[in-house]
């Protein structure tokens, strides 16, 4: 059975995704306030809550990597 080599670090690093989204959902924030009101703002609101709630799982998955915990994804 061979071995399958590891992917690139920048195809499985989630950060730049988390990074990005955030930002657009940001900007669509900005805008929407201006705009439109009601369930809009709202769902731009909830995209950027969503966003940093994704950068607490990443920094909580590289945390239990460094400690060497079983089931952590390693990156």
């Amino acid at each position: 059975m061979r071995h399958t080599p590891d992917l690139p670090k920048r195809l499985t690093d989630l950060t730049p995704v988390v990074i990005v989204g955030t930002s657009l959902w940001a900007v669509a924030l900005v805008v929407l306030f201006f705009v439109a009101d009601g369930v809009w703002v709202w769902t731009a609101f909830a995209g950027i809550v969503l966003g940093f709630i994704g950068f607490g799982i990443i920094f909580w998955q590289r945390a239990a990597a460094r400690r060497g915990s079983k089931s952590a994804q390693r990156l």
